[in-house]
């Protein structure tokens, strides 16, 4: 008696994460910025097909859980469970059964959370949902696949002119255009709009999102997390408890998957940010979607202010770089103004604009009554946009004499004497001393010693005194010294397009090595500075306490391993800052990442290989047999014959008759070539069918 098996297929679960990973993450989100690089005028209204994609889910898992651990997880190395919860939290979310904040119900759980919440206590469970906790590790998860789904979408309609939160543009990237673009202007507005980033109306934001995005479900998502409130009371607020000092606390250790803290020289370049970059939006539950959001209710602006250069620009055929209709095309160097007619009828009439986050720079070339026309036209504008109420003294009118501050950098006229020579009638040629003006960008002494006071490094405005660094009393003079060196390199960087990049970055060398100087001076009992100096030297280099039963040969000991190298102080002297960089800044710059997708799209078009094709033809340097290949295949696909193509070929230029030529000699060959190759793609679809 014989048995008989059958084998039957399984069907795949559709819920089975496995299945569901058909991509790579990174692949589709690559794709998401070309096709809305492609169209970036197309309104959104499939975004919900990405929102279901499991690929962007797992991509936002690995992201936070590198923020919250330290470490890269690979996607190799999650869990099962750890896929399977992330499924549901999908499923939630495209089912609205998702809800913002939720304290005590996930559907996916922080790797480092191994609170067991069903045997918590009812005090501890009200502590949680009472007082002020972090951003659920699931909500972070729902704002990362909202992020990757909607930065592209805006990414390839925001304007040129704003530079903050936005990836490829920094402070840098701004000082660099007012350099180049805001010489020659007399008259500057600077505005702050920062109250607009502490928050909106709800109606606003969602009225701003549908002008480029109409799909429900992802307007719905940040609506809800807009609205719904934010936990920010205290457990037993009334009952203040008395503070106890404890006599000895014991140095905490980090867990294995815990991420590091920031170094001290980083928290303390940190807190020398400037006034417009310390502010970072924070709306509802949106977290790091607050600063995107933030941008595209103030791409408003940039577009309207767009419209308003165009409108105040009135050229001039005497100017020497700004005489074109459009504004567009420049002649001459506009670094250097100084030959362009700044005042009198010739004077080309034109304002620039640019925003930083909340505040905003405009640049007026013209009379003051033109600026103050575009202030009221401002004004008006923030006030039935925004709700904002701002009036003339919250946008000054200055003159750029007086100097224009932003970015803790000066904007200033400076007098230059430049020497002319020019051909004159007759083949003569004549030198002329010149009188002109040049943009200078100047970092602010005033700003430094102003952040350094607010750090406690210094104290005092006329005669600043350095006071002690406290903060590293119990790190060793080799760790001190390395996190300096850091903190001045950060400076160095910083300052990096500061036409006083010298003067300033020896300055803040100096409040360090002084301030470094008095606190080793308190902490080896050697009673002054000088003391510290002549001992540790002008850098602070050489060890200024040796261990007993040691040799006082540092350099023996350092040699042998038995101590550690200790490095000096960075820019002790001005001659070792480096210069000021002044690399020309191009004309409609871009980031990186954007040239790069604008160029992939040009490539990928039909009519820009054609052109390409036809470029190098005509420059001779394609062959018959190469230029046959690229021709022949299409013939074929168009059912020409090959006597016919041959033919046609032979009364063009002397590449194409060659080709012809080459064609009539050798039919049956390519004819026998092209026919099996044809078959052979006949054979691989009928395979693969």
């Amino acid at each position: 008696m014989y048995s008989t098996y059958t084998f039957t297929r399984r069907v795949p679960d559709p819920d089975d994460p496995a299945t569901l990973m058909k991509e790579d993450g990174v692949a589709i989100c690559s794709q998401m910025w070309v096709e809305n690089f492609r169209e970036p005028d197309k309104t959104v209204s499939n975004l919900t097909n990405y929102l279901r994609r499991f690929e962007l889910w797992v991509l936002a898992y690995q992201k936070v859980c590198a923020d919250e651990t330290g470490a890269y997880m690979p996607r190799s190395s999650i869990t099962r469970p750890a896929l399977e919860d992330l499924l549901a939290l999908r499923n939630a979310v495209l089912d609205n059964r998702f809800k913002w904040g939720a304290r005590l119900e996930f559907f996916i759980r922080s790797p480092k959370d191994k609170t067991d919440y069903e045997s918590l206590s009812k005090r501890k469970i009200r502590a949680i949902l009472t007082t002020t906790q972090p951003s659920p590790f699931q909500d972070r998860i729902v704002q990362e696949v909202l992020f990757m789904i909607l930065e592209p979408v805006y990414e390839a309609r925001f304007s040129q002119k704003s530079f903050a939160f936005r990836p490829g543009r920094n402070a840098h990237t701004v000082l660099r255009v007012i350099r180049r673009n805001f010489a020659g202007y007399l008259w500057y507005i600077k505005g702050d709009l920062s109250t607009v980033l502490d928050g909106m109306k709800v109606g606003m934001v969602i009225s701003a999102l549908m002008r480029d995005v109409r799909d429900k479900k992802v307007i719905d998502l940040i609506k809800a997390a807009l609205t719904t409130p934010v936990v920010t009371s205290r457990a037993d607020d009334g009952e203040k408890k008395k503070k106890t000092k404890r006599k000895y606390q014991k140095k905490r250790v980090l867990a294995e998957d815990e991420p590091k803290p920031d170094p001290y020289w980083l928290e303390t370049f940190f807190g020398f940010a400037p006034e417009e970059a310390e502010i970072c939006p924070s709306w509802g539950h949106c977290g790091i979607l607050s600063p995107l959001l933030a941008n595209v209710c103030l791409d408003e602006l940039d577009r309207w202010m767009e419209d308003k250069i165009r409108e105040f620009y009135k050229p001039s055929t005497s100017d020497v770089i700004w005489n074109s209709p459009d504004g567009e095309a420049e002649q001459g160097n506009t670094s250097w103004p100084e030959f362009v007619p700044t005042s009198g009828p010739d004077k080309t009439r034109k304002i620039d604009y640019i925003r930083y986050g909340g505040h905003i720079l405009v640049g007026v070339r013209g009379p003051r009554a033109d600026a103050a026309i575009l202030r009221k036209q401002l004004i008006e504008f923030c006030d039935q946009k925004y709700m904002l109420k701002l009036d003339n003294e919250s946008l000054p009118i200055e003159h750029i004499t007086k100097g224009i501050m932003f970015l803790d950098h000066v904007l200033c006229r400076r007098v230059v004497y430049p020497t002319l020579r020019y051909t004159a009638t007759g083949g003569k040629i004549i030198s002329e001393k010149g009188v002109g003006t040049l943009l200078s960008v100047t970092a602010s002494l005033k700003q430094c010693i102003k952040q350094f006071r607010k750090l406690n490094f210094l104290k005092g405005d006329r005669d600043p005194d350095p006071q002690p660094c406290f903060r590293m009393f119990h790190a060793t003079q080799a760790h001190t010294n390395a996190q300096m060196n850091k903190f001045l390199s950060t400076i160095v960087e910083w300052y990096r397009y500061a036409d006083n990049r010298k003067k300033i970055v020896n300055f803040c060398s100096y409040i360090i090595r002084g301030s470094l100087a008095k606190l080793y001076a308190a902490k080896y009992k050697l009673r002054s500075r000088a003391k510290v100096y002549k001992i540790g030297a002008r850098n602070l280099s050489r060890p200024l306490k040796e261990k007993k039963g040691q040799s006082p040969e540092f350099h023996n000991l350092l040699r042998m391993g038995l101590v550690e190298s200790i490095d000096g102080l960075q820019y002790t002297r001005m001659s070792l800052v480096p210069e000021t960089d002044y690399s020309p800044f191009p004309a409609g710059w871009r980031p990186d990442h954007e040239k790069a997708l604008v160029e992939y799209i040009k490539l990928e078009d039909s009519t820009t290989l054609e052109e390409q094709r036809n470029c190098l033809k005509e420059q001779g340097l394609i062959s018959p047999q190469d230029y046959i290949s690229m021709l022949v295949w299409n013939y074929k696909r168009n059912s020409i014959s090959l006597p016919h193509l041959s033919s046609s070929l032979s009364s063009e230029n002397s590449i194409q008759s060659e080709a012809g030529l080459f064609l009539g000699s050798n039919e049956e060959n390519i004819e026998r070539r092209f026919t099996s190759e044809e078959d052979k793609e006949e054979s691989v679809g009928a395979a693969q069918m």
